[in-house]
């Protein structure tokens, strides 16, 4: 039974464009991030996809982020896809090896997902299982390579399946790494591994980032800007201080530190919106990805701000 067989008989109908449909007819891609919660009660994520599946063309999932145990990925992908919405499902290297991964995608693939992130997964003593045993069978580079081996057919022992799948492939860099070099060796060996488009870490320096962009757009990709909503000063103080890869110039700070008590993440929608118009209108990147971290129910205003209506793209 082929998968076209099998997606008709479990009713698998994408109701959005896909990611990579989105991007290769030139519109500004827009994606927001479910992260799941830690344990069964999925009501608030159920909300929040709800919330957002109109807002934007698709949605993350986070994959156990930052080492911590949480609803997982593909439960989510396929929660997003039952309400109408398109995920992009995130896999890590972290948890599981190859033959886990692949049978992982394999399901992910018959249940109608098309995209994939690709990431090798943050290291376990930074969450909150510091006993758990780290797998790391593959790192991101690998794994795309593992997508591209199922892609021809073949499983990553050279085995063959009895129908190849097809997925779009993304992965990550980080603008802001200091020093850049290392970063772009990686960048570089993800496109050769056949990475199609890719989602920055969290960028604040706007500067900076059209000149990361000048290299980037040597390459055959697409590139989608990753924004973290700030919430207050102490926040960005704490970014700077305790996230490798993320700096926030001082003038946000200082923007920031001019809230009034418990109105910080008015400044930062305001700055989120303003960040995501000059990315649109000076063409810096092929979309946005906004990342509220707890805060999802303020999305929409977020793209109300910066007048981004992904219907009228």
């Amino acid at each position: 039974m082929s998968v076209a067989t099998v997606q008709k008989e479990l009713g698998v109908k994408n109701a959005k464009p896909s990611i990579q449909e989105v991007l290769e007819s030139g519109k500004f891609l827009v994606s927001g991030e479910i992260g799941p919660p830690k344990g069964p009660d999925i009501e608030e994520m159920i909300h929040h996809i709800d919330l957002m599946k109109d807002k934007v063309h698709a949605m993350n999932i986070t994959d156990n982020q930052s080492s911590v145990m949480r609803y997982p990925s593909l439960g989510t992908a396929l929660i997003i896809l039952e309400r109408g919405g398109e995920p992009n499902l995130q896999v890590t290297c972290r948890d599981r090896n190859r033959m886990a991964i692949e049978a992982d995608l394999l399901f992910a693939y018959t249940r109608g997902v098309r995209s994939v992130l690709c990431l090798t997964g943050d290291s376990v003593p930074v969450g909150d299982h510091k006993d758990c045993k780290s797998v790391f069978d593959c790192e991101s580079v690998q794994l795309l390579n593992l997508i591209k081996a199922m892609e021809g057919g073949k499983d990553l022992g050279g085995n063959e399946m009895n129908e190849p799948v097809k997925f779009y492939k993304g992965a990550i860099v980080t603008p802001e790494a200091i020093p850049l070099e290392p970063q772009m060796v990686k960048f570089e060996k993800k496109v050769e591994a056949g990475a199609q488009w890719f989602q920055t870490q969290a960028i604040y320096d706007m500067d900076n980032f059209a000149e990361f962009m000048k290299t980037a757009r040597q390459y055959p990709v697409k590139m989608q800007a990753g924004l973290v909503l700030l919430t207050s000063a102490g926040m960005a103080k704490y970014m700077n201080a305790n996230v490798p890869g993320v700096t926030v110039p001082q003038d946000l700070i200082d923007e920031m530190a001019t809230a009034e008590k418990g109105k910080g993440i008015d400044i930062g929608i305001k700055i989120m919106a303003r960040h995501i118009k000059r990315i649109r209108e000076e063409g810096l990147a092929d979309g946005v990805h906004i990342m509220a971290i707890g805060k999802e129910e303020v999305v929409p205003r977020i793209l109300e701000e910066a007048e981004l209506d992904i219907a009228k793209l």
